[in-house]
């Protein structure tokens, strides 16, 4: 699917404009604050914090600095390795070292490990309907992945001529939404290799170790570089069957590190996530950066705020900022032109959508509560 779909809509995305990118940013934005679970206000602020960490630093028009209070470690902007080691690593070790510790682990021997020639039959219809579902909502922004995952699940056991069997082992519900899943998460690198847009946060770390090594993500990769494109696109094969390698005949190994009391792990963990952090830089501020970050995570956690709509706007917020400024330069200042471009309107447009649809049932559902109090 992707060296199918990647090449066209790389030429496509040459056409588009700057404006047009701003809308379709902001469109992923949205779709990733609609999709994320708990509190719409809380997305919407974690979206608001990323993009305002992402304009920490030197700004690339005028040089002038913005956001560093002084702090000269800050002129070249946050680090974003600094900023996603700690909200995803440090917080989730503070977070399991809070809970009391529980180490329960099954060693008993599985009957079969490869599926029967009867489970490949029953598998093959939820493989392909995976297969396509995924690869549709994989290319969406903001988490295609787990929605096909869901959908896909909900597909099988619907067309199933027996349901109850959903919910007690039917490998259909697992072969379908397994599909769905990989076949979503593969899809997702299509926006990011061909527009420079992350569909989901996994995308985002993509494209900040991208950038740490000098490479810009958008429609010039496949013409400018065509070895990585297709040669990520290789790796993709070489993976998927590593997966099947490592997994299969190695399995007694993982049980035994998962016997590994967790007083033990975390440490180690820890010391890896410093030298990781500090070899791009060689400067220990990166280090008390992630702590930081660390603590805000597990705050964050904390008051059931998500971290990926963070990461998502401090990826997009610097690229946002500056596709507007260029299509301001280009509009002489006049910011009707995002509503009057086709391809911008239709953007802005879905996610005003997008918010409607999330915060109508949910502002219905408010009032019914306040009428039944008042009744």
């Amino acid at each position: 699917m992707i060296a199918l779909a990647a090449p066209p809509l790389a030429e496509l995305a040459l056409h588009v404009g700057e404006l047009d990118y701003f809308s379709l940013m902001t469109l992923g934005l949205v779709a990733a604050t609609v999709l994320a679970r708990g509190s719409l206000v809380k997305a919407v602020a974690m979206v608001l914090v990323g993009i305002l960490l992402g304009l920490v630093g030197t700004d690339v028009n005028s040089g002038m600095l913005r956001f560093t209070f002084g702090v000269d470690e800050l002129v070249d902007g946050v680090s974003f390795v600094a900023l996603v080691m700690g909200v995803f690593g440090v917080a989730e070790i503070l977070a399991n070292l809070e809970a009391p510790a529980q180490h329960e682990v099954f060693v008993s021997k599985v009957s079969h490990l490869y599926p029967t020639r009867d489970d490949l039959r029953r598998s093959a219809g939820p493989i392909a309907r995976g297969t396509l579902l995924g690869s549709a909502l994989g290319i969406l922004p903001g988490g295609g992945a787990l929605l096909a995952s869901f959908g896909s699940y909900m597909i099988e056991k619907k067309i199933a001529r027996d349901p109850s069997r959903f919910g007690n082992g039917a490998i259909e519900g697992v072969a379908g939404p397994e599909s769905a899943n990989n076949a979503g998460a593969q899809a997702s690198f299509i926006p990011m290799l061909t527009l420079g847009i992350p569909s989901n946060v996994v995308m985002a770390l993509m494209i900040g170790a991208l950038m740490i090594q000098g490479i810009a993500p958008g429609p010039n990769v496949m013409s400018e570089q065509p070895e990585l494109f297709w040669s990520l696109i290789v790796s993709m094969w070489v993976g998927n069957l590593m997966l099947v390698v490592l997994n299969l005949p190695l399995i007694g190994i993982w049980i035994r590190v998962l016997q590994v009391p967790y007083r033990l792990l975390y440490p180690s963990i820890l010391g890896f996530m410093c030298v990781g952090v500090y070899s791009l830089t060689n400067n220990a501020w990166d280090c008390v950066l992630m702590a930081g970050f660390g603590l805000f995570g597990f705050v964050c956690a904390k008051l059931d705020c998500e971290p990926a709509p963070m990461v998502l706007g401090f990826v997009l917020g610097p690229m946002m900022e500056e596709s507007l400024r260029r299509g301001m330069v280009l509009a002489r200042g006049d910011p009707s032109v995002l509503l009057t471009r086709p391809l911008s309107a239709t953007f802005l447009a879905l996610a005003v959508l997008l918010l409607v649809i999330i915060a109508f049932p949910r502002v219905r559902k408010g009032r019914e509560d306040v009428f039944v109090d008042e009744g």
